[in-house]
Formats: structure tokens, C-alpha cells, sequence
């Protein structure tokens, strides 16, 4: 993408964010890597709704600012993404009100209950809690952002990210539009998942389609729902289906289904009654 393009769509696409409430004041940040290794940034402290195109900066790789407008102090969070995934060519971080709840509440959106989720954009790990514009949120993302093209991060926000601005976009969206409606499932009763073989069905659907590769079958892991998910790194392979309940969370704890947890409980409870 070239330089003047890139511009237009992230004023664009800052007034979208800002209207559909996804940001307030001067929250969030919007990036382009442009075809030269360029990266074109919104800049610190200014409102996504009231930006120009000239008031944009224009960093290199690195990160080191190409002129008089300095990008957001939250840009090492797009050049960790754009450094792990050459794919990525836009990144969009927000606080979508009902993502960012997820977030709060230290929980993934990782169930399996909506089928055009789980083929556009896969689940959404859930990032550990890290001080914004240091290392620590930066490390906390590394592990999780080859296999998934959204993430939540604890008591922040969200991020997605695509191989253009729309696509960054368009990720975003879904993801605050999944937990708008897992939230108001939940206020019904609870949602229902999809069962395991339609959930593959899905999967091969997807990456037949090209809308995922093999390398997001990570997103398909099966970590206790209603729990935060810490999904494996790129070091070891990760489960290939949903109901995967065998695997590690990568932090040395053991994933159980609900009904393993229950019978667990009740051996316990058994046992302390003898």
C-alpha cells in the first residue's frame, strides 16, 4: 500500500472506531506497514474521530519516527506483531466495550459457539496482564500472535490485526460483536456450543477456503470454558481439535473438561467424609 492510501483509511477507519464507540478521547491506535517497510501510525494523544491525514506519523521498522509527529507509545505493540507475522500489514487496538469486559473478567473468547466466527477469525486467547508501552504487554502477546489474528489482553483491551486495514478492521468488529452476543447468551442461560464434528467440519471448511491456514489450528484448542485460556506457544505443537481436553495450558497446569473437574470434586469431598 502506498503512503497516501495508507492515510485515508486510517483516518477513515479512527472515525469508525471512535462512532461505534470502540475508543473514547485519545484511546487506542491504528497502523499500516507500507510496502517499503514503512509504517504510517496515528499519533500520541489525539481523539481517532478528529484525526487528519496530516497528522499522522511516519516511523521506520524500528520504530524511529521519520519526522515531527511521534506515534503512539503503544507502536511497539504493532511492531511485535508485524515482526512475527510478515503476513500483517495493518493492526488495530481498541477497548470495544464488551471485548474489553471479557478482558476485565480474565476471560479468553474461546467458546465455540458462533460457526462464522470460527471460520474468519477462530477464538480469542486471552494475553496476561502486562503495563501498557513496556516489554511486559509486548511478551506477554508473543506467544500467541502467530496462531490467532485477534487477542484480548487483561485489563486493557483488544487487538486484531490483517493483511490490510479493512481486514484489521473487520476482525475487530467481530470479535466485540461475538462477546456482545456471549454476553447476552449468557443472560438467556447460557449459550450452547457447537459439537465436536461440526467444529472440524468448520475448521477444514476454512482452510480449504483460505480464510486460515494449519498454522491457526492453535485456535482450535479446548481449555476449560468460562476460564482464562493461555493457549500454547509456537514451540510445541498445538491441539488440532476444540475437545483437546489432554493439553497443558503452557504454564504446566492440566486442562479439564467440566465433568472431570465435577468428579475430581466429588472423589474429594468422598474422601474428606470418610
Amino acid at each position: 500500500m502506498d503512503e497516501k492510501t495508507a492515510r485515508r483509511e486510517i483516518v477513515n477507519i479512527g472515525r469508525l472506531l471512535y462512532e461505534r464507540s470502540y475508543v473514547v478521547s485519545s484511546d487506542g491506535n491504528v497502523s499500516v506497514r507500507l510496502d517499503d517497510g514503512r509504517i504510517v501510525a496515528t499519533p500520541t494523544m489525539i481523539c481517532k474521530g478528529r484525526m487528519t491525514e496530516d497528522s499522522l506519523a511516519v516511523t521506520d521498522a524500528a520504530g524511529r519516527a521519520l519526522g515531527d509527529r511521534r506515534p503512539s507509545s503503544e507502536l511497539a505493540m504493532h511492531l511485535l506483531i508485524y515482526q512475527e507475522r510478515p503476513d500483517v500489514k495493518a493492526v488495530c487496538h481498541a477497548h470495544p466495550p464488551h471485548g474489553t469486559a471479557f478482558a476485565v473478567a480474565g476471560l479468553a473468547i474461546d467458546q465455540p459457539i458462533l460457526s462464522e466466527v470460527i471460520l474468519t477469525l477462530g477464538c480469542v486467547p486471552l494475553a496476561a496482564y502486562g503495563t501498557p508501552s513496556t516489554d511486559e504487554l509486548t511478551d506477554a502477546m508473543r506467544p500467541l500472535v502467530k496462531h490467532h489474528n485477534a487477542l484480548l489482553m487483561a485489563n486493557h483491551g483488544a487487538v486484531a490485526y490483517g493483511t490490510d486495514l479493512w481486514q484489521a478492521f473487520d476482525r475487530l468488529e467481530t470479535l466485540e460483536h461475538t462477546a456482545r452476543i456471549a454476553i447476552l447468551a449468557r443472560l438467556l442461560g447460557g449459550s450452547k456450543n457447537l459439537p465436536a464434528d461440526a467444529i472440524e467440519k468448520l475448521i477444514n471448511v476454512r482452510e480449504a477456503a483460505g480464510y486460515l491456514g494449519e498454522s491457526a489450528r492453535c485456535q482450535a484448542c479446548g481449555y476449560l470454558h468460562e476460564t482464562q485460556m493461555t493457549c500454547p506457544s509456537g514451540d510445541r505443537p498445538a491441539p488440532t481439535s476444540y475437545y483437546d481436553q489432554s493439553a497443558t495450558n503452557g504454564s504446566g497446569k492440566i486442562a479439564l473438561t467440566r465433568e472431570e473437574l465435577v468428579e475430581l470434586l466429588t472423589q474429594a469431598v468422598s474422601r474428606g467424609e470418610r
